[in-house]
């Protein structure tokens, strides 16, 4: 068994993009710039837009942060995508989800001019990463396919099964796998049989957000097994895959925390980035 360090991979992506912010710097003048949008005191998300803003100043990036009240209206968030939307200085806008309940999470993610929509979740964007032309590939499933890559995993030819249909992981990620020629099966919680189905998996990706749900058994000898959940059990983080017996017959596996996690906001930087290109 060896562990996947998602961790490794994605300081390696970020020590690069440094080193081609300077370079760009010097000839342009410019740096790029990511807006990241809090909507409410949500303890996860304010975390992770704080890590976003640190890695946007560990690597030369200019960072905008705009936290607003649980209570801020729809059309106030709306007037200040649409200033985003305006701002020279900003390359990439991630509204940090969930949003409340009161304001429409489509509405919002639509807003977003699709050139800047780093995440990947305009719908231009969802369309363009489905028929293969994607301008921004979103984060989480492109973290994923970086890691397999990076590990010499072959994608071609094999059966990749899925756990969960999520519009943010499950279903963007059966694309890219789909684009490399992967056999892809989705599950669900309506499916049937779902043990028969992952045990058939070269490629496991658990992403339900249930956590050690995937089992041994579940789990086929040798399979490649990567754990997007990140779930709060007994005061620690752990997965949706029960990675102490599950490691013992995956012959590469993801840790929680340490695998999928540090790559989606590696992903983000490399999606603003090509953002600022795209712009000059």
């Amino acid at each position: 068994m060896s562990i996947i360090d998602g961790k490794k991979v994605a300081s390696h992506i970020k020590d690069k993009l440094a080193a081609e912010v300077k370079i760009l710097k010097t000839k342009t003048g410019k740096t790029p710039g990511l807006a990241v949008v809090l909507v409410g005191d949500d303890p996860a998300s304010a975390v992770y837009v704080k890590n976003k803003n640190k890695t946007c100043t560990n690597i030369g990036f200019q960072s905008f942060e705009h936290i607003l009240s649980e209570n801020t209206s729809e059309d106030k968030l709306l007037n200040l995508i649409n200033d985003l939307n305006n701002d020279d200085q900003v390359n990439g806008i991630l509204v940090q989800l969930p949003l409340p309940s009161h304001i429409s999470s489509k509405k919002i993610l639509v807003a977003i001019n699709p050139q800047k929509d780093v995440d990947g979740f305009h719908l231009e964007n969802v369309g363009r990463l489905v028929t293969g032309n994607a301008l921004f590939k979103p984060c989480t499933p492109a973290g994923i396919i970086k890691l397999l890559d990076e590990y010499k995993i072959e994608i071609e030819g094999k059966n990749a099964v899925i756990i969960g249909r999520s519009n943010i992981v499950g279903k963007p990620v059966s694309f890219l796998l789909l684009e490399r020629n992967a056999t892809v099966t989705i599950c669900h919680s309506r499916t049937k049989d779902l043990s028969s189905l992952s045990r058939s998996a070269d490629i496991l990706i658990a992403a339900i957000g249930k956590p050690n749900f995937v089992t041994p058994d579940m789990v086929k000898n040798n399979a490649v097994v990567i754990d997007v959940g990140i779930n709060r059990l007994d005061g620690k983080l752990v997965g949706d895959v029960d990675f102490a017996s599950v490691s013992k017959q995956a012959s590469f596996i993801t840790p929680v925390p340490g695998g999928v996690g540090p790559m989606t906001i590696a992903m983000l930087m490399e999606n603003t980035f090509q953002a600022f290109k795209n712009s000059l």
